[in-house]
């Protein structure tokens, strides 16, 4: 979409052109309200695209009440926006714009065309229709004297007079997209509480040998169960050169990295044949062994694939044992029980999100913050977390969808 022609006048500003963003400004329009919609990269959307590469789970069809259990500690705070917009409007949504979704094996609900692309064009094109405007490539610095927005942009800095502002300016992850965290100090100028921005669904770093990485790298871990204190999970995982990651880490990356926050380490254990039970498990790895050799056997006896026999090897190696001296109940336990220390947590801008952000404390009901009267944050700039699985989008969404709501309230009539 072309980029629009601005003036330095608008009812609303946007600032932040992702769902959270795009979500207000359709809100305000449908509201008859004059919008514009701010961002500094030279297209909109772009952190959107990025999670639809894989297939855009846009929300979960599990039952509301398990659904906001998710959002843990900030259930509560998320509760009004979330029902106010729940997973059955955001599907009905989707479809209004010509893309109906389903629900996969997983209960994940996904476009039946599978990209983002498709419904955040149809998007751009309603939100074009109701005559809200779009100001790209400019770059949100802060408030000038009059605490009116600023802006960089290529021809200069701009002021924009606005009755509401709405930051939509995401987390501090992928930071290339857009999301950089930069805001996080501007508001802090102005004495907003925010708690610190750390990575979410992340990976996790491990001391691997030379051996094992240089071996394993970039391969998945499948049919396993990983577990960190009364957590399981099961789904993959994958070994990447300076640790793990993957879907089972992202599900308990926010207890993982708690743990690291407060003793350094986390060691999360791995069940590598969760299927099987102790009793079955010892009589097979009982069986005679012959001249095999014990990576061969592992691989008949137990189905155990060469990743999972080489985690076995560094596990063994790491507590001073070598492997084929172990008794076939301690190697039960074992592959049933891998334990992996994690040294840390991966670096932000390789997280899918963020936690931390502005203090719920600092917002009233309608979204806006109290120490600045007219602007209003959504989305991931909020304290919040929540697993992968269609739980950031849809708060994304909702969270968009109640500042607008609190926008029209603050204009009035």
């Amino acid at each position: 979409m072309a980029e629009a022609a601005t003036g330095l006048q608008a009812q609303a500003a946007i600032i932040g052109a992702g769902p959270a963003g795009l979500m207000a400004a359709e809100v305000l329009a449908q509201g008859g309200v004059h919008v514009t919609i701010y961002d500094a990269m030279p297209s909109l959307g772009r952190k959107f695209l990025m999670a639809g590469r894989g297939g855009l789970n846009l929300t979960h069809s599990e039952p509301l009440p398990a659904f906001l259990a998710r959002y843990r500690e900030a259930a509560p705070h998320l509760k009004a926006a979330i029902e106010a917009f729940p997973p059955e409007r955001l599907r009905a949504w989707s479809e209004e714009l010509g893309q109906p979704t389903f629900i996969g094996s997983s209960g994940r609900v996904f476009p039946e065309a599978f990209k983002a692309s498709p419904l955040l064009r149809a998007w751009l094109r309603r939100l074009d229709a109701a005559g809200v405007q779009f100001a790209l490539r400019h770059r949100w610095t802060g408030w000038d004297a009059q605490d009116r927005p600023k802006f960089q942009t290529p021809d200069g800095e701009r002021v924009v007079d606005a009755r509401a502002t709405v930051l939509a300016l995401g987390g501090a992850s992928w930071p290339r997209l857009g999301s950089d965290g930069t805001w996080a100090h501007m508001l802090a100028a102005k004495g907003v509480t925010l708690s610190p921005l750390r990575p979410a669904n992340c990976g996790f770093t491990v001391a691997w040998s030379d051996i094992f990485r240089d071996r394993f790298e970039g391969q998945p871990l499948k049919g396993v169960a990983l577990s960190f204190g009364p957590h399981t999970v099961r789904a993959e995982a994958i070994v990447t050169r300076r640790g793990i990651e993957g879907g089972a880490i992202y599900a308990l990356s926010a207890e993982l990295r708690e743990e690291i926050d407060k003793s350094g380490e986390a060691t999360l254990h791995v069940a590598l044949r969760p299927d099987l039970d102790a009793k079955d498990l010892i009589a097979r790895l009982s069986a005679p062994r012959g001249k095999q050799s014990l990576a061969n056997f592992l691989r008949k006896a137990a189905q155990l694939s060469p990743v999972a026999i080489g985690l076995l090897q560094e596990a063994a190696i790491a507590s001073g044992r070598r492997l084929a001296s172990l008794s076939p109940p301690d190697l039960a336990h074992l592959i049933n029980a891998v334990p992996i220390r994690l040294t840390g947590v991966a670096p932000i801008d390789r997280a899918i999100s963020t936690a931390g952000g502005i203090a719920f404390d600092e917002l009233n009901a309608d979204f806006m913050l109290r120490r600045l009267p007219g602007v209003f944050a959504a989305g991931e700039m909020l304290d919040w977390e929540a697993p992968t699985g269609g739980y950031l989008l849809q708060a994304c969404f909702a969270t968009g969808a109640a500042a607008g709501r609190g926008v029209l309230k603050w204009l009035g009539p």
